[in-house]
């Protein structure tokens, strides 16, 4: 999986690239938090996928969304449908998303609010 962080992001990578955001990152001496992409070639779209691609992208940032938002439900329903797109090439940060919702799970699966990480519990990844 090739990576690229959002300030790195020219107009041509955009046009000629999938971009899947992925993590956000806070790095020291930076006020600005940074979206980092996953950059995706054509070729790793499976033709059954092409008419469905528009659809699969919306998923996958509505994943995000709902990651930021702590509603683990729709992002572990989401990633069933996503893990295996793109000829895999996401699969590892969809697995690593999986992981950390399981820190957060507690065993009653009907109560979603019982799907609590810590108070102090932020979506943007704190890089020193």
């Amino acid at each position: 999986m090739n990576i690229i962080l959002q300030n790195q992001l020219t107009e041509e990578i955009q046009e000629k690239y999938i971009l899947l955001e992925l993590d956000t990152f806070q790095f020291t001496g930076d006020d600005k938090p940074v979206k980092s992409f996953c950059v995706i070639e054509n070729a790793h779209v499976q033709l059954p996928d092409y008419p469905q691609l528009e659809s699969i992208q919306d998923l996958h940032r509505n994943m995000i969304k709902n990651y930021q938002i702590k509603n683990w439900k729709f992002v572990e329903d989401a990633l069933e449908h996503l893990v295996g797109k793109f000829k895999g090439e996401v699969d590892s940060f969809y697995h690593v998303i999986n992981e950390r919702i399981k820190k957060y799970k507690i065993d009653d699966e009907d109560d979603i609010s019982k799907y609590n990480p810590p108070d102090d519990w932020t979506y943007v990844i704190k890089k020193f």
